[in-house]
């Protein structure tokens, strides 16, 4: 089963940039496509971009041009720049497959990002 952790979250005003990083456990992640994803309080959790294992990405409409998701196999990691934040991008964001069922479907506790001046 593979384990995700994910970090760097926090406060940040509108406006401001945070990485957040995913370290996944096992060996296999390399040939997986990986996403980010974020749940809202009251909403459905949404996938806000994603990486092929060959490196090309997609985006949700409301991130396009200010998320970047990047990966580093050598090192079972996800990343994910976001810049220009923005109140509505407050959720808790996580990382896993895509889709989850591909590696299990188990979720890492995420990390929390508000954005709020």
């Amino acid at each position: 089963q593979v384990q995700f952790v994910e970090s760097g979250g926090g406060l940040v005003q509108p406006g401001g940039s945070l990485r957040l990083s995913c370290a996944a456990s096992g060996s296999i992640f390399s040939i997986y496509a990986m996403g980010w994803y974020r749940q809202a309080p009251g909403k459905q959790r949404e996938l806000v971009a994603a990486i092929t294992s060959g490196g090309s990405t997609n985006y949700a409409d409301s991130v396009k041009g200010r998320f970047y998701i990047s990966r580093e196999n050598a090192k079972n990691t996800v990343y994910l720049q976001m810049n220009s934040l923005k109140p509505e991008d407050t959720a808790v964001y996580a990382c896993n497959a895509d889709p989850p069922r591909n590696l299990g479907g188990s979720w890492g506790q995420g990390t929390q990002v508000t954005v709020s001046s």
